[in-house]
This record gives structure tokens, sequence and C-alpha cells, in this order.
């Protein structure tokens, strides 16, 4: 049974664990952990304002993690999207799960937007995202406060408005 509970620091080294080796060995990129000092200080980072932070857990292991950053403007960033290469697609569905998990968050939080950038080495999660809504836009179309990294190359949005989240859900629990 996989869970999906918001970060404390117990899971810090799981999260760190899960997606660096993602990062580095999987995709090849050459980034480090102090290149990312969000995965240092998750709290800080992202679990203020309308922002949080997920983990996915397989018996207690970090298997999936997912971010969403306040931005402003009722806008957010999802980042640090990872999960172990054995835990993807069926039967597990934790990607989906972090997603879903997500976005009720955002509606909660009366969000109206979520934007990503993400490299175009990660094509699988490019076909994720547009599976699950979400549009590829230019990074000039990005607002000012989202905060690219080096390596992002490939942006999306997508609205969070309870209608889209409902219909999107609704296809993801029939698809799988």
């Amino acid at each position: 049974m996989i869970d999906i509970v918001p970060f404390i620091p117990v899971y810090q080294d799981g999260v760190v664990d899960l997606i660096l080796p993602i990062q580095q060995r999987e995709f090849g990129l050459a980034i480090d952990l102090h290149e990312q000092p969000d995965l240092k200080e998750i709290p800080a980072f992202y679990q203020n304002g309308a922002g949080n932070f997920w983990v996915a857990l397989d018996d207690g292991v970090v298997v999936g993690s997912i971010g969403l950053l306040d931005i402003g403007n009722e806008q957010a960033a999802l980042r640090k999207m990872f999960v172990a290469a054995p835990m993807r697609g069926k039967p597990y569905r934790v990607a989906d799960n972090l997603l879903a998990e997500l976005l009720a968050w955002s509606r909660r939080k009366r969000l109206r937007e979520i934007y990503l950038g993400t490299t175009e080495k990660f094509t699988a999660a490019q076909h994720f995202y547009r599976k699950h809504a979400f549009a590829e836009i230019a990074k000039t179309d990005l607002p000012a406060s989202f905060p690219v990294m080096a390596v992002d190359s490939v942006f999306f949005t997508r609205g969070v408005d309870s209608g889209k989240f409902a219909e999107n859900y609704a296809n993801l629990s029939s698809d799988q």
C-alpha cells in the first residue's frame, strides 16, 4: 500500500536518495544537491503560503515526491515530481496519486494556475503532464515569479478549477 503524506523532516534523506540518482544516473543530468537548495530546506522552501511538499511511501520508504511552490498571484510551480523506477505506472499509480493530492490541495488553497518546467530528456514526464491536462507553453509565457531551473527547457501550465480536476481525475481513474 502506497501512502501519500505531507513531508516531515524524517523523510529528508529519503527524498534526496530518491531524486539525485534519477537526475544523475537515469537521465545523466549534471546536477547535484548544492545546486538544489530547496532539497536541503523543504519546509522553508515549499511548506508556506499555498505551497506544500508530499512524499509517497511504500512501507515507510520514500518512493515518490512532488512539491508545490507558491509563486504568488494565485499561481504555483509544480516541482520535484519523481517516482522510483519500480513504482512507476500500473499497478502502483504513484505519480497519479501524487498529482491528485497536489491538485486537491491547490483547489482547497484556491490557486488558479500551476506551472512547471522540465528537461527535454524527461519525455515520459512530458507525456504524463499532457495526459493530465497540462498544456505546453513557451518560456516567455511563464509568470515573472516562476523559478526557472538551469535544466528546464520545456514548460507547461494547467488551470486548477474544480471542473477540470474532477473531469481529469475521472479520466485518470478509468484509464488505469
